[in-house]
């Protein structure tokens, strides 16, 4: 490994986290900017019993961006990156946890993941061209059950 792997590994490691800081306040312009134009991305869980498939920037911002409206928070936490770099290609595995409150459906969402996500550097920088996940786990509990009270919202009124 040499300096520019390095320099590509922060690179890389920036732009996985603002992929997820951007997707959590639905800021979708920037959040489309981290990704390639024509990226492949597979979402989902077994709950779900077939993965979200996507081909293309569009197919993907359109979806998320449809799915989280309203008054639901999303949280997703990256960690414990292994990037590989290979020239203007790398790969990346990443730990994921993440927490989906939706105040409207009076459920929380909560679990964790691994995410393998390939990049290509472009003109622009470094940019996903693949990303993907699979579940350890997803479990929901009801958000009045729990008596969780909900003090702040960013996306709508307090509950």
């Amino acid at each position: 490994m040499d300096q520019s792997d390095l320099i590509a590994i922060t690179e890389i490691t920036q732009l996985k986290y603002r992929y997820g800081r951007n997707l959590d306040n639905r800021n979708w312009d920037a959040f489309a900017a981290t990704l390639a134009p024509n990226v492949k991305a597979r979402y989902g869980s077994v709950y779900q019993e077939r993965p979200l498939d996507f081909d293309g920037r569009d197919a993907v911002v359109e979806y998320l961006s449809t799915a989280m409206s309203g008054t639901m928070i999303t949280e997703h936490r990256f960690a414990q990156p292994e990037i590989a770099v290979d020239g203007s290609i790398a790969t990346g595995t990443w730990a994921m946890s993440d927490v989906v409150i939706i105040p409207d459906h009076d459920i929380i969402i909560s679990g964790s993941c691994y995410y393998t996500d390939k990049y290509e550097l472009g003109p622009d920088g470094w940019l996903i061209a693949e990303t993907g996940y699979y579940r350890m786990y997803e479990a929901t509990q009801p958000i009045a059950a729990n008596q969780f009270t909900l003090l702040s919202n960013h996306f709508g009124a307090q509950t």
